[in-house]
């Protein structure tokens, strides 16, 4: 039974009524703020939770992909390694791309170089026939050799080389990351003076930075340089400047990096082979800017020469105290960073992280605790580092890269890896992160109508399972991977979500929506009435990297589902035309759902009856109507039949397979399994850096882990607010601040023995909140709340 209580509040008077209970002192804050003052009297759980998140190591990196330490603010990336006689930092620019519009491949966007008339429909025909068909067959109808695609290019190293420095560690070395800073630091001792560097990538000041320092006067001197695995740039030194400048040989991609060095004391002096070396200095600082001639524009992909973005970004950084760039990106990183707290542990062990990694065991001790509540907030923090206004989203690899030849040329992969970076985003109250995504899928618009029109023969826009930052919506011929005309609609799915979250109409209206209809409009021309049962399915259908073809796979069902729904909803809330409305409503009636049981249980894969309960493969893409979609609802025969077929598909998996588990678990409230899964992927998918490797390195699975552990905490993608809906028994006390649910509301939690204790949420706008806890014991509470009012919920007496 669900208790409905009425709750009227003063906005800005006592800022916040408890249910039944006097109102709590102070002013109402604004959603995502911070408010240690709803703690309870004595409770420090705030400062713990904040105190020490700290990736820390006590040698210097050796090796990229396992122990650099990465700094990054959207566009530009950096990671450290902390080496002592040559410190190295590799450099990214995200923008740096082969491939596309001039490649010496030639470039297609992945659209059909031939008219293929019939090809499609005879595929169709042919799995009417036959009812599957293997990929290599599909493959050869419709796909084709991938030309001029590209990938990610590593911008270079900077080497900070210092004759003085001892050539290994001292006991004292300290190699650290601070989270809640977005800083990097290294600390030695050599000959009696105190050594300490300190890096960061400014968002603000688009800007990658590096100091120097020491406790005795005069001892900070290096020559610092530029090297890439690249012949196609020139390096140029000029009084305090140095200049790397160049186009990619592949497509003539001009790019641009200029690094400038201040000093307190010493020093300065340009080299003819283009070096920069810093003698006797007190303290010495460089700003490192760079760009390239990209821009998102359909069919071209070029704008302005980076020359004089990176020129005025590098000299008004250098014209900056030092203190005045860090406090200004501290400050940048800290308005988002510090919205949310995760106490589970006391305070993190004064011990190395990788040695904490190697030490973990079931999860359940202190510092398996600790670490869990680090890797959540490590994979806010790789968000914000990786993703923000003015950048491309983050791709396979965020935005860090080492290499010409990165793996999947660390693209944009639509089958679920594109879509697991931002789970975290809305929920752990980073909506700001989403904007580069939003303008990506808006990007792809425009080439994905001519693969649409030229492919399909329809209206809309479609993007298949890999994309690139140059439109290519079309396909491949790698038979397992080039087909999944479903990406489109799965990548719309994030932008409703965001409004869900939200609530901004005028965000609807003018981003969401337009992208989401066109993408409905798409399957409303491509959706075939299936022969056996006259339902609506998506023909031909790939179940991710798995299996054959056929029509009406599950996955391909659900998204649809999901999309169509989505969109009607959106529909509704802006009065769009009443006879598109009524399409959605007639195809929604009509169309297969994806969901079926099958013969030992399980939720089918395929239309027909074709699982294999030994099948252990990674992807589990016939549970989309679980997580992320919102089809089925715990307790029901579907749920019951996702659990039977993701217990058969067992805890192993890649590390983003492992993530997206631990998700699903949550959604079936089952916390235990949830949380074994995280072990899982911290034992077996985690890099000492805490990177997540498939392997190899992928930072979806550190962002899905991030998403999975907010899973677990809180729910609301049913429209009512969760309180601790999957909580392991490993975590029996507990707070959590500033999680985000749909609806507009932020929510703290304080749990123990297992139940909550207090919740406080905080409504974005005014609307009725439904909120479920075992703190009532209806187990359900209704109020009404009003924008920027503070409601504190207890146990009922």
């Amino acid at each position: 039974m669900t208790r409905r209580t009425t709750v009227k509040t003063a906005i800005g008077a006592t800022g916040a009524l408890a249910l039944g209970i006097p109102a709590l002192s102070g002013t109402a804050k604004a959603v995502g703020t911070s408010d240690e003052s709803t703690e309870p009297p004595g409770s420090d759980r705030a400062s713990r939770a904040t105190a020490d998140l700290t990736l820390r190591y006590s040698a210097p990196a050796t090796d990229w992909e396992r122990e650099s330490l990465p700094l990054g603010g959207g566009a530009l990336g950096a990671s450290v390694f902390g080496t002592l006689a040559s410190e190295r930092l590799t450099l990214n620019e995200k923008t740096l791309w082969t491939g596309g519009p001039g490649s010496s491949d030639g470039y297609d966007f992945g659209n059909w170089t031939t008219p293929r008339p019939g090809a499609l429909a005879e595929v169709r025909e042919r799995l009417d026939e036959r009812g599957a068909l293997d990929p290599d067959t599909v493959a050869t109808r419709l796909g084709q050799p991938r030309r001029g695609y590209g990938s990610y290019q590593v911008l270079g190293d900077l080497w900070l080389d210092l004759a003085d420095a001892p050539e290994a560690p001292d006991a004292a070395y300290r190699r650290t990351l601070d989270l809640r800073n977005a800083l990097a630091s290294v600390t030695y001792t050599h000959q009696g003076a105190v050594h300490t560097r300190e890096f960061f990538v400014s968002h603000p000041d688009r800007v990658v930075v590096g100091h120097l320092a020491a406790d005795r006067p005069g001892q900070v001197s290096f020559t610092l340089r530029h090297t890439s695995p690249r012949d196609d740039h020139t390096l140029t030194a000029d009084r305090d400047r140095l200049t790397v400048r160049g186009a990619l040989k592949d497509n003539g991609l001009r790019f641009e990096a200029q690094v400038r060095v201040r000093t307190h004391g010493g020093t300065v002096t340009p080299g003819a082979d283009g070096t920069l070396t810093v003698r006797g200095a007190d303290r010495a600082w460089f700003v490192l800017a760079a760009a390239t001639d990209y821009a998102d524009r359909y069919p071209g992909y070029r704008g302005d020469d980076p020359h004089r973005a990176v020129t005025t970004a590098v000299d008004r950084a250098a014209r900056a105290p030092y203190e005045k760039l860090r406090d200004t990106h501290v400050r940048d990183h800290r308005a988002l960073f510090d919205r949310v707290s995760l106490d589970i542990a006391p305070p993190l062990p004064d011990l190395p992280t990788d040695r904490l990694l190697t030490e973990h065991t079931d999860g359940t001790g202190p510092a398996d605790r600790a670490l869990a509540a680090l890797f959540f907030q490590y994979g806010r923090y790789l968000l914000i580092a990786s993703s923000r206004a003015g950048s491309l989203p983050a791709n396979l690899q965020g935005v860090w890269n080492n290499s010409t030849t990165p793996p999947w040329s660390a693209d944009y992969h639509g089958n679920i890896n594109l879509q697991m970076n931002y789970w975290p985003a809305e929920v752990t109250n980073l909506p700001e992160t989403t904007a580069p995504y939003d303008r990506c899928v808006e990007a792809m618009r425009a080439p994905g109508r001519r693969t649409a029109e030229e492919m399909f023969g329809t209206d809309g826009w479609v993007v298949h399972n890999e994309t690139n930052p140059y439109g290519f919506t079309g396909v491949h011929d790698w038979s397992t991977a080039f087909w999944f005309p479903e990406a489109a609609a799965w990548l719309t799915q994030q932008m409703y979500e965001h409004y869900r979250f939200g609530g901004s109409t005028g965000y609807l209206r003018s981003t969401a929506y337009p992208a989401m209809k066109e993408a409905a409009e798409f399957w409303l021309a491509n959706l075939r009435t299936d022969p056996r049962d006259g339902l609506l399915v998506v023909t031909p259908g790939y179940s991710p990297e798995h299996g054959d073809f056929t029509a009406g796979a599950a996955m391909s069902q659900q998204i649809v589902h999901d999309l169509f729904t989505n969109t009607l909803e959106a529909a509704r809330t802006l009065g769009d035309a009443p006879a598109f409305r009524t399409r959605l409503e007639s195809a929604l009636a009509r169309l297969d759902p994806g969901l079926r049981t099958g013969s030992w249980g399980q939720l089918q894969e395929w239309k027909a009856d074709r699982d294999d309960p030994a099948d252990t493969h990674r992807h589990v893409s016939h549970l989309f109507a679980l997580h992320p979609g919102r089809q089925i609802e715990p307790g029901t025969k579907w749920a019951e039949a996702a659990e039977v077929s993701l217990r058969a598909r067992g805890d192993g998996g890649t590390g983003w397979s492992r993530a997206w588990k631990i998700n699903f678990w949550a959604r079936l409230r089952d916390g235990d399994h949830a949380h074994r899964m995280l072990a899982e992927q911290l034992r077996n998918s985690t890099l000492p850096n805490l990177w997540d490797t498939h392997p190899p390195f992928q930072i979806d699975g550190n962002l899905g882990a991030t998403a999975g552990i907010a899973e677990m905490l809180l729910q609301s993608h049913h429209g009512t607010v969760e309180i601790l809906p999957a909580l392991p028994a490993a975590w029996p006390d507990g707070s959590v601040r500033g999680l985000r649910a749909r609806g507009g509301f932020t929510v703290d939690i304080d749990w123990a023995a297992g139940q909550a204790r207090r919740v406080v949420i905080t409504a974005g706008r005014s609307r009725e909140a439904t909120v479920r806890s075992t703190l009532f014991a209806s187990g359900e509470r209704v109020f009404t709340a009003r924008a920027g009012g503070r409601y504190t919920l207890l146990p009922e007496s």
